[in-house]
């Protein structure tokens, strides 16, 4: 099983306002266009590591499924 490479990203958007962002890369890891982002301001990079960190799990496991239910029907 292949996942699309997924980078997270923590920014400072503002003094101590930190958001996260997935990015889908290239083969390289040169940022292609944004998968999600924070919806939220987090009050410290560790918050925004966390949440950023579960939401890049989630989307893996959303393209898992995805994949095996083509496959399935393939």
């Amino acid at each position: 099983m292949k996942h699309l490479p997924i980078k997270l990203t923590i920014d400072e958007s503002a003094p101590g306002a930190f958001v996260w962002t997935l990015l889908q890369t290239d083969d390289s890891g040169a940022p292609q266009k944004v998968v999600k982002a924070a919806e939220d301001v987090y009050d410290s990079y560790e918050a925004a590591l966390a949440a950023g960190t579960r939401a890049m799990d989630a989307e893996l496991r959303r393209s898992a499924a995805t994949d095996q239910r083509k496959r399935a029907t393939a």
